[in-house]
């Protein structure tokens, strides 16, 4: 039957169910020790970027390569990503502890989300599709979502309603567990990838494509 065959889309929407399934489990897996989300993150960032383009093949060796690869870089960003989150969430405790609720210190978390965003949503993308600094790579992703500020205002917009959807009931929170975090990953890395191609094209681009990447596409 042709519903049931390998052109039709349902055929298509399965085959990257299940693609995002096996994805979402492997970041989980990998996630178990903690500190090593950020690596993990980066791992699944790597696969998606190719997904966006059908360019994956094996989820899971891809997901392993691209670990070891960038598990020290991937780390170090989960940590940075972490310690920011945390002195933002102490920030806001401390605007609801203190007597009269100072003003000063919600513009401080206010700001202070706002550059963390920035200079974090990118990163990601950036570590596992290039070879650079961390420091430059943050740099480059700051850089990136103030250029692209109205892409990178809906792909937050996009973000926070996939993580309210995965949150809206029961049903909707066993699919957050399932595939959720390989789901915010993968929007994340189509809209990426198609600012770093553009990017790309530019002459004296900021980023270059590595011999690395050149493989792993090649692959």
């Amino acid at each position: 039957m042709k519903f049931f065959s390998v052109d039709s889309p349902l055929y298509r929407f399965l085959v990257r169910f299940l693609d995002v399934l096996k994805l979402n489990f492997m970041w989980l897996l990998f996630s178990i020790p903690v500190i090593t989300i950020g690596a993990s993150t980066v791992a699944a960032m790597s696969v998606a970027l190719k997904m966006t383009d059908d360019e994956e093949g094996y989820i899971g060796r891809s997901f392993i390569k691209a670990f070891k690869e960038n598990w020290k870089q991937g780390t170090l960003l989960g940590i940075i990503t972490a310690v920011a989150a945390y002195a933002v969430y102490l920030d806001f405790q401390l605007f609801n502890a203190v007597e009269g609720n100072p003003f000063m210190f919600l513009v401080i978390g206010i700001v202070s989300c706002f550059v963390i965003v920035l200079s974090l949503l990118y990163a990601y993308p950036l570590i596992a599709r290039y070879e650079n600094t961390l420091i430059k790579t943050i740099q480059n992703s700051f850089e990136i979502s103030r250029r692209y500020f109205g892409r990178t205002l809906l792909l937050v917009i996009i973000v926070l309603f996939e993580v309210f959807i995965f949150q809206f009931n029961s049903t909707m929170l066993f699919f957050g567990i399932l595939i959720g975090p390989a789901f915010i990953i993968f929007t994340v890395a189509a809209f990426s990838k198609r600012i770093f191609q553009q990017i790309e094209k530019e002459p004296g681009s900021v980023i270059e494509k590595s011999s690395d990447e050149d493989e792993k596409e090649e692959e």
